[in-house]
């Protein structure tokens, strides 16, 4: 028989970003005016932002950062299948407007923020003095910053603690690397005595 999973404790991702070498030169100029929704200032910032607005997409939320070289940054995505998808969806938009893509893209998952609850309530004030890397000051901002480190898979992951039980988690590059942090970070709050089973 399965193990009983616990409703109280979840996660959802809620930005995906990625990089992209799509292996063409990018005149960002000539897109500026070629793209709608795009804005290049180069005085202040060297790529180029474009916005997907077409509500019958999944990712009608992502943004772009083109940059000459071939680089696009991609943000706003849920899921990395949406972010792959927005990704062909910007090529096929620079192929519209004559900029000669042959190669399949290098895509690559840069980071993932997830939100989610570890299923009880939790004090921030004992929390800082149990782990190490840690940082809190409640009167700047209610959460407690707790860095994942010395964990070979999971040590890029990020977390944000709130009293309530919620958590952000950053850092990670995959839905299972969310769902094992959460797992890892339930089970050390449970060996402080911070959680019930």
């Amino acid at each position: 028989m399965a193990p009983e999973v616990d409703k109280r404790v979840w996660s959802k991702t809620q930005n995906v970003v990625v990089s992209a070498n799509i292996f063409a030169k990018l005149p960002l100029e000539k897109l500026a005016v070629l793209l709608d929704n795009s804005d290049y200032t180069p005085e202040t910032f060297p790529g180029l932002i474009y916005k997907v607005e077409d509500s019958e997409l999944s990712f009608n939320k992502a943004s772009y950062l083109l940059f000459s070289s071939g680089r696009v940054i991609c943000t706003g995505t849920k899921s990395i299948k949406d972010a792959r998808a927005a990704v062909k969806h910007v090529i096929d938009d620079l192929k519209e407007v004559g900029i000669e893509i042959t190669k399949k893209p290098e895509i690559k998952v840069q980071n993932m923020v997830a939100s989610g609850s570890v299923g009880g309530r939790l004090n921030l004030n004992e929390i800082v003095f149990l782990f190490d890397n840690t940082e809190y000051e409640p009167e700047q901002f209610p959460g407690l910053v707790y860095k994942l480190k010395g964990e070979e898979v999971l040590q890029n992951i990020t977390f944000l603690l709130f009293g309530t039980g919620k958590i952000v988690i950053t850092g990670a590059r995959s839905e299972k690397q969310i769902k094992d942090s959460v797992k890892f970070l339930r089970e050390q709050l449970i060996d402080v005595g911070e959680l019930d089973k």
